[in-house]
């Protein structure tokens, strides 16, 4: 396949819902069509956070990751019955469900929130899904902590944790995103916290509301401390 240039704008604008842009190539995976867009408003599934709902036109598309061309390709969601016939170049309209986004995007961001506050403790992140309904950051211990082989102990250390997170969005920390050296896209909650990530954020912590660190359990050597997350008011 040619090689084609497609813009990730997803990752410049987390609150851009709709955009102009043309089709740069079509395929099949899986046994359904595709189309790549130029300027890919779609976020796909990965980092820890679900894909968007999104449109091309009138048809709902899923976006997904193409190993094979390496872009991201919108597939129909409700399989190959009515998908349009697509043309290279051809000029479309793309558009995301701004509800879906903004909720995939407080939760990575709270995540990120969570990450660091339990980095405050000394402790190394091990893995993390910001999925609505199961959010969780998992850590492990380089040092043995006795606090948390007790239930007063671990909600002890649930309670400093949720006082990291609400001091951080009280101050109301920027979200910035930047490319470092090594072209890694490295996303900074001010100064309190820096990460490679991919995925869509808030433009700053006070965006973020109902943040509630419910439950923090260890099992297998690993600390999950479970969350959940809402967008705001729009500012």
């Amino acid at each position: 396949m040619e090689s084609v240039m497609q813009v990730r704008t997803y990752l410049d604008d987390t609150y851009a819902e709709q955009t102009e842009t043309r089709v740069i190539a079509l395929g099949h995976r899986d046994g359904l069509p595709w189309a790549a867009v130029e300027h890919c408003l779609f976020h796909p599934q990965g980092g820890g956070q679900p894909a968007d709902r999104g449109w091309l036109e009138e048809t709902e598309v899923v976006p997904v990751r193409d190993e094979q061309s390496g872009l991201i390709v919108a597939v129909p969601a409700s399989g190959e019955a009515g998908w349009p016939e697509f043309t290279d170049g051809q000029p479309v309209r793309a558009r995301i469900d701004p509800v879906t986004r903004m909720t995939h995007a407080a939760l990575h961001t709270a995540g990120h929130l969570v990450e660091a506050a339990g980095r405050a403790q000394g402790w190394e992140l091990a893995g993390n899904n910001h999925f609505p309904g199961q959010a969780r950051v998992e850590f492990t211990a380089p040092q043995p902590d006795a606090r948390l082989a007790e239930p007063e102990g671990r909600e002890e250390v649930l309670a400093e944790l949720r006082k990291t997170v609400a001091a951080a969005i009280d101050e109301d920390l920027p979200v910035t995103a930047e490319t470092d050296e090594q072209g890694l896209r490295v996303v900074s909650l001010g100064a309190l916290h820096s990460a490679p990530c991919g995925g869509t954020h808030v433009r700053s912590l006070g965006d973020l509301s109902d943040v509630v660190l419910s439950a923090l359990k260890v099992k297998r050597g690993r600390i999950r401390v479970s969350y959940s997350a809402a967008h705001g008011p729009r500012r």
